[in-house]
């Protein structure tokens, strides 16, 4: 399945909000290793090629080449105008063969399960669709914007928490921010994709507007356990990750 298949980890973040200064915020560590470490590890062990990785890197790019060693593909972004932006940095360096991509986030994606990306990749494929979200069910979701589904459960949109309807609001799913392309879809529809409202940015939920403008096929699927998705972003939420992966080891 992942012989054609890409894979790009964004990870090209600051960590302004953790404080770094000294190296960029994948390579903070929890449970005694680098955060991003995790995902490659199980990409691997999942039989992904490291040719088919892809890491966007920014600020400080030589000191996560040198701690995650050769092999992979390091594409630069050099302003952060975004995780659109980042996402075509990362498309533009994959190797020719790959029709289809997986985007992940280098901070948020160190307790994803391969079980759990193999079925959405075999989603996405199975679709045949131009775009497809992974999304998850949370506990509080409001301090983030929702999923929006169509009467038949379809994606419709993912709707900021500033926007939110009455419907809309009632419902937990929200996005993880991992999604699928189809690459040529990506490639022609990029160029044409509108900033983020007041930003100099490009963010990956303007693809699902285009999609739905352009009548494209997209969709969403929902993971089965939300737990594996945990956000990196607060000194707080470090320590927990941390922890959490330290009691794994132990087991």
């Amino acid at each position: 399945m992942f012989e054609d298949f890409g894979i790009i980890i964004l990870a090209a973040g600051q960590g302004k909000r953790l404080g770094c200064t000294d190296k960029p915020k994948v390579l903070l560590e929890i449970g005694g290793w680098p955060m991003v470490s995790y995902i490659l590890e199980t990409l691997e062990k999942g039989g992904v090629p490291k040719e088919n990785i892809c890491l966007v890197v920014g600020l400080q790019a030589e000191k996560v080449k040198e701690k995650l060693g050769p092999g992979y593909i390091y594409a630069m972004q050099e302003e952060q105008l975004g995780t659109a932006h980042a996402a075509h940095t990362g498309e533009e360096a994959l190797r020719e063969n790959v029709k289809n991509f997986l985007v992940l986030n280098g901070d948020d994606s160190a307790f994803l399960k391969f079980e759990t990306l193999e079925k959405f990749v075999s989603f996405h494929l199975d679709s045949k669709n131009d775009l497809t979200l992974l999304t998850c069910e949370v506990g509080d979701p409001s301090l983030l914007g929702r999923v929006a589904r169509d009467k038949i459960g379809k994606l419709r949109a993912v709707i900021e928490k500033e926007n939110l309807t009455a419907g809309v609001a009632d419902t937990n799913e929200v996005s993880s921010g991992i999604y699928c392309f189809k690459r040529e879809w990506f490639r022609n529809v990029f160029p044409d994709l509108k900033p983020i409202l007041n930003l100099n940015e490009y963010g990956l939920p303007s693809f699902i507007d285009e999609a739905a403008k352009l009548k494209a096929k997209f969709d969403a699927m929902a993971m089965d356990n939300p737990s594996e998705w945990f956000g990196i972003n607060t000194p707080e939420q470090l320590k927990e990750a941390d922890r959490r992966k330290t009691e794994i080891a132990k087991i």
